[in-house]
């Protein structure tokens, strides 16, 4: 990943194309009024993306207890097979199963600095699927292809960058393993705006990646279990043309970028108010935007007592969007459309729920009146997901 670093001596620091001569640089004596000073860039602009582009991302990341634990107490979620570990084991996981959604944040996170630190929005997740298991101390490395690039016709400062990003665990080992893989579309700024941009489009890979299920064991070892997961949401519970709207809320506050920068998510839109404030006019609504893992974490945990308590694992995230910013002060609630059941292509026991995972916000809005929401106030929706779910069959498991 190219690390741009730009020198000139002197303190004029809105000078970011400044050239220096290598040669006069060698005879020119610093002093302490007049240092050599070094002003990276970090991170890839619209104009760096090239077709067919393959990042391997810096770092990876070591699941942990602490990650683990974070991440599953903030989110509210509630499924057993990430909160007991003699649970998870007599269903035929090695332990603590860490759940699709910090997966996603782990994996994704690592993309940033590539691909986003210098995004103005993330716009879309497609084709998001899930593979093997991620159990604590397994460690996550991803690598990430360039599928696209289309200039903005609006907005010549701006462009659209499509991707598509694998997530592989333990790499060298015999447990080595594809975990997720997805694409997605982010608005990335320009660095010289003057520079025109082609726009392209390649063919995403084949990425073999199916979710690993534990063996179907007989109903007796699980029915002593049933007690520990909620009892009205096994596959015969839903219908579909419902909408279940999730009872719990949770508001967020500047906890979000100590979580973020947990997940080593170095996009500077998350953390830096200084820069926001610089050119307020630059960024999506003038502060600090939360970072769209984080309410996309929370929906799936404020659902998981009634969509995913008896889940074995998310199948496939289609598609998703993130359509409305979130900040410090807004309180997120969640809702689930139910679209559709089938049962499971090779299992008896398990059935796929297909559903829609939407997230809100409420804004004062001064004499309204919605029917929707308290006098004063309006609904805005920040979330959208369209997400299967492989659920357990009450008949097999309860």
């Amino acid at each position: 990943m190219p690390r741009r670093a730009e020198a000139h001596t002197g303190s004029d620091w809105q000078s970011p194309n400044l050239q220096i001569d290598s040669t006069a640089l060698k005879e020119h004596t610093v002093t302490e009024s007049t240092p050599r000073i070094i002003r990276k860039k970090t991170g890839n602009f619209l104009e760096d993306f090239r077709p067919g582009q393959v990042f391997h991302h810096h770092g990876g990341k070591t699941i942990t207890d602490g990650l683990l634990a974070i991440f599953g107490d903030f989110s509210m979620g509630t499924n057993p097979l990430a909160k007991n570990a003699r649970y998870a084991r007599a269903y035929g996981y090695e332990g603590l199963v860490c759940p699709p959604a910090l997966t996603m944040l782990v994996a994704f996170s690592q993309t940033v600095e590539d691909i986003s630190e210098n995004a103005r929005a993330n716009l879309e997740y497609i084709d998001m699927r899930f593979g093997a298991p991620v159990y604590i101390g397994d460690t996550i490395e991803v690598e990430t292809k360039i599928l696209g690039v289309r200039p903005s016709s609006s907005r010549p400062n701006l462009g659209i960058v499509h991707v598509q990003s694998t997530a592989h665990k333990n790499v060298g080992e015999s447990d080595e393993a594809i975990v997720m893989t997805w694409q997605r579309k982010v608005q990335v700024y320009k660095d010289d705006d003057s520079i025109t941009v082609e726009g392209f489009a390649v063919e995403p890979d084949e990425v073999a990646c199916d979710l690993w299920l534990p063996e179907y064991r007989g109903h007796d070892d699980y029915a002593s279990l049933s007690h520990l997961s909620s009892g009205d949401s096994y596959f015969e519970d839903f219908e579909p043309g419902t909408r279940i709207e999730h009872s719990r809320a949770r508001t967020m506050t500047s906890e979000h970028i100590w979580l973020t920068g947990i997940l080593d998510n170095t996009s500077q839109v998350h953390c830096n108010q200084h820069m926001i404030d610089v050119d307020p006019a630059q960024y999506v609504g003038g502060e600090l935007i939360i970072f769209g893992g984080i309410p996309f974490t929370l929906c799936l945990g404020l659902s998981g007592p009634d969509v995913g308590d008896n889940a074995l694992g998310d199948l496939i995230y289609k598609t998703g969007s993130h359509t409305a910013p979130l900040f410090a002060g807004d309180t997120v609630y969640a809702a689930t459309d139910v679209l559709g059941t089938s049962d499971h292509p090779s299992r008896d026991d398990l059935g796929v729920v297909e559903t829609r995972l939407l997230g809100f916000k409420y804004q004062r809005e001064e004499d309204a009146t919605n029917d929707d929401a308290p006098p004063g106030w309006k609904k805005t929706q920040i979330f959208t997901l369209d997400r299967d779910v492989v659920v357990k069959r009450r008949s097999h498991y309860a």
